[in-house]
Formats: C-alpha cells, structure tokens, sequence
C-alpha cells in the first residue's frame, strides 16, 4: 500500500479496484456500476463490457489491460480499475493495486474461489488494502452460495488475513442485470448496496496537500495529440497544471519536464483538471521518457517513492527474423530493426516482460509470466502489421548452490467423473502431484495438482482432446522446486514438405490416413514446411503437392470422388504448443506457419 502522511482525509474521493478470477463478472460488474451512476445520457448506445475497450480483449472475452474509470455517487468521486483476471496479466494487478485504497473481490457463485482469486487477493492482502466480498452471478441454477462464501473465509484464512481484513462486507449480486443485495431475501433492484458499502467500508485516502509533491506513475497511456500519459496517484502535496515537477527515474536520476495536461476520469472520459489533490487517481502529459514505477516529486526537494514490485517471469521464447521462402510477402515490418523497435515499445507499458538479445544479432529473448501473455503479444504485432518467426516456449530455470530449481505452477482441472482417470495418467506423465480432490456430488470433480512449468505447456490442447472439450484448466505460480526430470512431450512426429508448390487435394486425400493435416488444398508451401501431425513418433517428408497423373486411355472405372477430412487449422495458442525444439514458429499477419529450423531435408 502507498506510504500515508498521517493529516488529511480527502472524504470526496474512494479509489477501488476490481479483482477476480477470469471471467467471473468484473467487467459486467463495472458496465452495471458506470450505467447506474448516471454518467452515460439516454441517447448514448452502449455495448457489452465497456471497458474492455482492445480488439483483442472483445474476441477473446477476456480483460488484458488494467483500466481506470470513475463514477459519482451521493458526491463522492468513486475511481475503479478494473483488473485482469489472468495470472499472465498478473503485472496489471500488482500496478493498479498500488493506486487503491480497498478492492472489490468478486467471486462467481457457483465456481468458487479458483487460482487467480487466490493470487489477486493474496496481493491485495500484502497491500493491507480493505477488501469487500462480492459473490456474482447467484441466479446460477448451480450456485452454492453457502459453500463458496465459506470458502472465500477459509481462503482469507490460509492467505493469513488480518483480522479487521476478515471483517469483510458481503453483497450478492446479478452482475449482468445491475442487482446488488446485503442479504439474499434483500429486495433490491439496483446496484446501490454496493456503491453504499464502497463509501462505508473503503477508507477515503490520507496525505497531506502542502508537504512535498509524491506522485506514482502506476499504468501508461498514450494520446496521438498528447503523447504519452502517465496515470498516477498523488500521495502527497498538490500538483497544478503548469507545474515544473522533477521525475526520479529507476535508476535515481532526476529529469525536469513541465505538466502540459491534467485528466481525472469520469465514464469513458477524460475531464479536464487544473489541480490535483492527495488520493486524486489522474492522468498527466507532457511527461515524455516516463515509465511505470517512477516518482513524479518537487524538482528542488525529491522525495521519490519506493518502485512498484513486480514477480519474476517464468517463461521465455526467442523471437527473431523470418527466413522461411515466404518472408517479407505479408507483413510491413520485417527486420530485426522493427522487431527490437517494437519490443522496445512493449517494455514501455508492460513492466512483466522483459527482453535480452539473443545468441544471434537478429533474435531476442522475450520472457514473460506465461504462454497466454507471450501469445497476446505475438497476436498484437502480427495484427500491427509485424512478421517474425518464434521458437518453442522454454522455462526459466534458478540455481540455489548446485541444485537447478524450476518453477512449479498450482493446476485446478474441473471436468466429469468418467474422465478422471484420463487426466491422472497424463498428469502423472508430467510430474504432476495431486495434492486435493474435491467431489461437490454434482458430476463434476475439482482436482488440484503441483506441476512442473514446462509440464503445462501442451497439456491443455491433450486434456481438452481427451475430455471432449469438458475440462476446465486454470493454473498459477506456485514456487520453484529441484529439477523433476525428464518430462516427454509430444509422442507424435511431424509431416514436412519436402519441396515447394501449392498443395493438392490429390495428395491430402494420400496423405490423411498418416496422420492429422493443418492445411487446406490450394495453400503454398516450401521445402521444411510443417504440414501436418504424423501419427507416429518420427517425422516424415512428404509430398503434399502431387498432381494426379492424366493419360490418354480412359480407366475401366469411373474416377471416385475423394473425401477429404476437415484439416486441423491451428491458432497461435495451439502452435505454440505444437512445436518442437528443432521447429519453429512463422508469424505473419494473415498467416500462422510452422517449419522445421533447418529446411532443406537433406541436411537435417
């Protein structure tokens, strides 16, 4: 939590965050909030999850970014972040933590506390922030309302909660229809229990407005008119619009710039300011080089506050040029100039990856909290117009003396009954140890497994095969652990053109009893280009561009029609888990390739 001087209370604002697991109702719960507290006019048309403003968080349903709005209710100014629910967004939540005085845990009324409740609340816990419980979506006809309130409590225990954070407000809501309640025979139709426990229970922030100025720059932004703006939370003093204020970099330095601009917000909007006042969540400009985690202070006194915190990444994947045949025909941005340009601007705003060169001049080495924040990233630059190849997702390894540790994530699968033997044996494959069950006697099981990091990668496109897309995964950092061993990965090789053309649907028609195909007749392939999945450990070289031969004398029988099987088209995700050591990863905008490193057959 932010370092508090001990004077004044600013009673007309609260600052709040929004935390979850993914997809149990934080930016349904926001939509409600900003709909009811009159920000919008009548004639404005509203979509679905508001806040989710990226093109890839609409598609995916999913909140990426960390975003701030703001609400007024009764007079009182309400600044809410609504967070990430993913454990790979995890720098997200640690960032807006720093900038709120309590937080909104939203838990869903039938799936119960799962992975990223625990990590987010265990956050907010370390933070001392004050928490209010909300358990979302109680008109599920599987909801347990009961159960999973008792088991926020034990979870508060286990995170060894303080007692006044234990004495925690309760509201049942109907996120999607705007209903809030203290009590489930509660009446209410409206959101408003819940805007009165923000103002009750989360404390109005404290600092002093004539000590000297402490700002924390806790998210960026970035204006085409304006640059790039620093979102903030003032701590102490008073900053005007005007001002010449110092910014004490990471590395301790000083730099003087002059604030341009000054944004609070309200809605969708950004409103003009002229001054800000302790515990005032705002958005600044003319602070050009700023980066998250620096203090914006008085540039005769600096008093820098300490920097933001954050987990170490777990996982890494070399990004570098594309040499494939194909290279430089979809994207706009090709060298290796543009890649570390590009990388170089994601550093900026994305204080959980980190980027090193790689062994050659034209690769780098780009770590992040997991595979689904790595594939986010690949998934923006190839939309942004970006083509590169990448390798196989590898782990990060620590040695403590001789022993080489390796991260381990905490795994909770939640699938049927009849499938629990199919998920033990491919998690015994991977090291995996069980560690709980719990049978709610509804069909379904929630089995929780210790495992290695690198035993994940892969396992949730089997598990999903196996299960018939019934099992749900969701796993979290857990610690590190000794090296477990070998792990085997995929048991099946690779089919590889073994020469330039486009495919045919005679020779897929050959082909697809060998094994799965990923491409479509019609589409152009090179020599070391992966085609499909051999059935069979080893790779196989084929020719997926064969014609069938016409002759002059006609065939005793009538030529058949070929049946194609549908060929498995594969995302990023699923790319990324496909491919081996010695394969790699072809990212262009309209296309996802995979190709063996070395291309030519003969020399692999």
């Amino acid at each position: 939590m932010i370092p508090q001087t001990q004077r004044t209370r600013n009673d007309g604002i609260r600052n709040v965050a929004i935390i979850a697991h993914v997809d149990h109702g934080k930016t349904t719960l926001v939509d409600g909030m900003l709909r009811q507290s009159g920000i919008f006019h009548e004639h404005e048309a509203l979509v679905e999850r508001v806040m989710d403003s990226n093109e890839l968080e609409r598609e995916r349903g999913i909140t990426i970014l960390a975003k701030t709005t703001g609400v007024r209710y009764r007079g009182v100014k309400i600044n809410i972040v609504d967070t990430p629910g993913h454990s790979d967004f995890g720098g997200e939540v640690e960032r807006a933590l720093t900038i709120v005085d309590g937080v909104i845990l939203v838990v869903d009324a039938s799936e119960g506390p799962l992975p990223q409740t625990r990590y987010v609340l265990m956050k907010a816990l370390e933070a001392k922030l004050v928490p209010i419980l909300v358990i979302n979506k109680i008109d599920r006809p599987d909801a347990r309302i009961q159960e999973v309130l008792n088991e926020v409590y034990d979870l508060f225990i286990d995170l060894d909660a303080a007692e006044d954070q234990l004495d925690f407000p309760v509201i049942y809501t109907i996120a999607r229809d705007g209903v809030a309640k203290t009590s489930l025979d509660d009446a209410s139709t409206n959101l408003r229990p819940l805007f009165e426990a923000i103002l009750e229970r989360i404390p109005a922030p404290v600092g002093d407005p004539d000590d000297t100025l402490q700002v924390l720059v806790a998210n960026l932004d970035y204006s085409d008119y304006l640059g790039r703006l620093g979102i903030c939370r003032i701590v102490s003093g008073r900053l005007r619009l005007g001002d010449e204020i110092g910014i004490v970099k990471l590395d301790g330095s000083l730099q003087r710039t002059k604030i341009t601009k000054l944004y609070s917000f309200e809605g969708l909007s950004r409103i003009d300011e002229t001054v800000g006042m302790p515990g005032d969540v705002l958005a600044i400009a003319g602070v050009e080089g700023i980066t998250i985690g620096e203090t914006i202070t008085d540039p005769d006194s600096p008093r820098p506050l300490p920097p933001i915190q954050i987990d170490e990444p777990t996982i890494s994947m070399l990004f570098m040029v594309n040499t494939s045949p194909f290279s430089g025909k979809d994207g706009s941005y090709v060298t290796s100039r543009h890649l570390r340009e590009r990388l170089e601007k994601e550093l900026l705003t994305n204080v959980s990856i980190r980027v090193e060169p790689g062994e050659r001049p034209d690769s780098f080495k780009v770590m992040g909290r997991g595979e689904l924040q790595l594939a986010i990233l690949m998934e923006s630059m190839r939309r942004e117009g970006y083509e590169f190849a990448a390798a196989k997702p590898e782990i990060l390894t620590r040695t403590a003396g001789d022993v080489i540790l390796e991260p381990i994530e905490l795994l909770v699968v939640d699938c049927p009954e009849s499938y629990l033997g199919v998920i033990m044996e491919q998690l015994g494959i991977r090291k995996g140890k069980l560690t709980k069950m719990i049978n709610h006697g509804s069909g379904r099981v929630r089995i929780e497994f210790h495992v290695p990091t690198r035993g994940l990668i892969g396992l949730r496109s089997e598990l999903l095969t196996d299960t018939r897309g019934t099992a749900i995964l969701n796993s979290l950092f857990h610690g590190y652990s000794p090296w477990q061993g070998e792990i085997p990965m995929r048991s099946t090789g690779s089919l590889v053109s073994d020469r330039a053309g486009r495919v045919t649907g005679y020779a897929v028609f050959n082909l697809q009893e060998r094994g799965v195909i990923f491409v479509t007749p019609g589409t152009d392939v090179y020599e070391g280009m992966i085609i499909g999945e051999n059935a069979r450990p080893q790779d196989i070289d084929v020719n997926i561009v064969r014609d069938k031969r016409l002759t002059n004398i006609r065939a005793s029988t009538s030529d058949e029609a070929i049946r194609l099987i549908p060929p498995r088209i594969l995302n990023l995700e699923q790319a990324m888990e496909f491919i081996r050591d010695d394969e790699l990863m072809e990212v262009t905008p309209s296309s996802i390739r995979m190709r063996k490193k070395i291309l030519a057959a003969n020399q692999r």
